[in-house]
């Protein structure tokens, strides 16, 4: 493959506003680094929101609609709205702004899991706001709630909007939710799978598991009915997505994945994360898809069938 989709996650909604200065908050802070990423080579905007005063996770549309205009006016990326939100959230809240705004893609996540972060705490004495420590320390009780009914919910609410989804896969198990989808016909290629590793409750970041993950997707739907891309948590980012770019996948970076830019040291912002996978790349002889090219190869309706 000569051209690679390059997906940046700009702010999430599990990493909190102690752990790193450069993770955005702000509809500003949002809408900056989200157009900074797209000018460095992100094809995709993988969008959550927050709350402007504290940092913490929001599904409310009112915030999405101060940073979704300026986006679009100043980049054509695709924009692809989280329905994950945080593993805090009723499916109801998650998928608010999905529903507001109708976007080319959304995030939907393929099963039921344990979600944690917490052995972050132990390296943080002074916390920015009074909810972060609480919201870190208690993910070793979180489920990430995405049942069957779940998920069908999310797909039939978008079902009139045109709206694709990037499928995330923390698991085996999720590619067979995912199978389970496409035999009842809610899921029509080409579908995008996101193939995620790193996770505290998820598929481990070895390379044993990229492989087998990406054989048993094969399997289940054939090579030529999906396209897949590749996120790792935390300091694996950079090494993983490099071995996944080797075997033909899209990538995912992003201050939602991670907050460093190499080892031992924080990330500045989100381009310059999409600046340095965009090097790798290019240093193995691929180039980033332009968004006009991860249209095309997604199928997705275009930015000027979205409302917002």
């Amino acid at each position: 493959m000569a051209k690679i989709i390059v997906t940046c996650a700009v702010t999430g909604g599990a990493h909190t506003p102690t752990m790193s200065d450069a993770l955005p908050v702000t509809p500003q802070e949002i809408a900056e680094q989200s157009i900074a990423a797209a000018e460095s080579g992100a094809a995709i905007l993988h969008l959550h929101a927050r709350d402007p005063a504290t940092g913490a996770p929001t599904g409310e549309p009112a915030v999405y609609s101060q940073f979704l205009g300026a986006i679009r006016q100043r980049t054509d990326a695709v924009v692809n709205i989280t329905t994950g939100g945080s593993a805090t959230m009723a499916v109801q809240d998650r998928l608010k702004a999905a529903m507001a705004f109708k976007p080319e893609m959304c995030s939907l996540n393929m099963g039921s899991m344990n979600f944690a972060f917490f052995p972050a705490a132990a390296r943080i004495d002074r916390w920015k706001h009074d909810w972060e420590r609480d919201y870190v320390v208690n993910s070793d009780d979180y489920i990430f709630r995405n049942t069957f009914r779940d998920i069908a919910f999310i797909m039939e609410s978008l079902s009139d909007a045109g709206t694709r989804f990037e499928h995330e896969c923390y698991d085996l198990s999720h590619l067979y939710n995912l199978a389970h989808f496409v035999d009842r016909g809610l899921v029509k290629p080409p579908f995008f799978i996101q193939m995620i590793f790193g996770i505290l409750g998820g598929v481990g970041p070895d390379l044993e598991n990229l492989m087998f993950m990406k054989s048993t997707a094969d399997r289940l739907f054939g090579r030529d009915s999906f396209q897949w891309s590749v996120l790792a948590a935390g300091r694996h980012q950079m090494p993983f997505l490099t071995q996944a770019a080797l075997l033909g996948g899209h990538v995912r970076v992003g201050l939602e994945d991670s907050l460093f830019i190499e080892r031992g040291v924080l990330a500045t912002s989100n381009a310059q994360q999409v600046a340095k996978i965009v090097r790798i790349l290019r240093e193995m002889g691929h180039e980033p898809a332009t968004p006009v090219e991860a249209r095309a190869m997604l199928r997705l309706k275009g930015g000027d069938r979205v409302e917002f």
